[in-house]
């Protein structure tokens, strides 16, 4: 018998990253939310497909933003 936990396995770590990138974007979304007010879908949308790495540089620039253009304008940059 393999000696391989379900942790260990292929499937489950892909899932896990998957999940936690799900998880990180919910989080930017409420923290922009509530800095800027209710973002449209099509901004929501935008974040939803971004990587890991845009998605922590979006977590820092949000300091920054004062207005939906000022996401709009990071996520053209992108």
């Amino acid at each position: 018998m393999l000696d391989i936990t379900l942790q260990q396995t292929r499937v489950y770590q892909d899932a896990k990253a998957e999940g936690e990138l799900v998880g990180e974007a919910r989080m930017l979304l409420r923290m922009l939310a509530r800095r800027l007010g209710d973002l449209p879908s099509s901004v929501s949308d935008r974040i939803q497909q971004l990587t890991v790495s845009q998605l922590e540089d979006l977590g820092e620039a949000l300091f920054d933003f004062v207005s939906l253009a000022d996401v709009e304008s990071w996520l053209n940059q992108k």
